[in-house]
């Protein structure tokens, strides 16, 4: 008697969607390298001297002295490690990958606080994606778009979704119903109270919703350095399979400083645009 195996069912499936849905994966894969050779190069073209002084500016226009001064220390650390190109580069794979769950997530949680068929039908599927141990993410990403970072960034992005979507849905669950009434007793129109009284009330649990997708996307910077994704993860991987301690060490430190500031700037200029 032979033994059911879920790969002999998910191989054939994968295969039938990269023989009929191929120019459609080939055209997300583009646009994810477009995007993010971008702001790579974005990030790149500037010397060190010269980017890390304009982002402490910027820190401090947008969240205060004390991020502007956390900014300098953790760029200052990451060029002073040797580790400059590296940490731009997995910069720019979580700022897309962060922008594009956020653009997943924030709608569908929205929806999902307002109605409970679709929290409940969504449920299951988060519970299911926050259980899956990150890694085996990776595999049908690679299966389907290859090695490289365009399925470095499609595993990241499932693997941060659901913190932001179920957080999502939670703040605006606990926005005070006063003030919704409040704003419709004064016939303000549904995107403006989702604006303007919807969006400041819930902004608490959204910050957090943001700081656990950015915390988790960058969990995945290891992982994603096993698929060719190369930055700080890839430095780690190398580390480890050369037996670096050195090496390992600084990337860690690197991708916890990179971590900080993306959490303290972004934090900073949602704080800044809502007042």
């Amino acid at each position: 008697m032979t033994q059911f195996s879920p790969g002999a069912l998910l191989a054939p499936l994968v295969d039938w969607l990269n023989s009929n849905f191929h120019p459609l994966f080939a055209a997300i894969a583009r646009v994810i390298e477009a995007v993010l050779g971008g702001i790579e190069a974005a990030l790149l073209l500037p010397p060190a001297f010269v980017l890390i002084p304009v982002v402490v500016v910027l820190a401090f226009l947008t969240a205060g002295a004390r991020v502007a001064v956390l900014a300098a220390c953790c760029l200052g650390f990451c060029w002073g490690m040797g580790l400059w190109k590296a940490s731009m580069e997995t910069i720019a794979l979580v700022v897309v990958a962060v922008l594009i769950a956020v653009v997943i997530a924030f709608p569908l949680g929205i929806l999902a606080a307002r109605r409970p068929a679709v929290e409940a039908a969504l449920r299951p599927v988060l519970d299911v994606m926050q259980t899956v141990p990150p890694w085996v993410y990776l595999i049908p990403a690679v299966m389907i778009f290859s090695l490289g970072r365009v399925p470095a960034i499609i595993a990241t992005i499932v693997y941060g979704v659901p913190p932001m979507l179920r957080l999502t849905t939670l703040a605006f669950r606990g926005v005070p119903a006063d003030l919704k009434e409040l704003g419709e007793a004064i016939g303000a129109k549904p995107g403006t109270i989702l604006f303007k009284i919807e969006l400041p009330a819930a902004r608490p649990t959204l910050l957090v919703g943001l700081n656990q997708c950015i915390l988790l996307s960058l969990a995945m910077v290891v992982l994603a350095g096993l698929v060719g994704a190369g930055g700080l993860g890839a430095e780690v991987t190398r580390g480890l399979t050369r037996m670096e301690m050195g090496l390992g060490l600084r990337a860690g430190l690197a991708i916890v400083a990179v971590a900080l500031l993306l959490d303290r700037m972004s934090r900073g200029a949602l704080e800044a645009r809502v007042r």
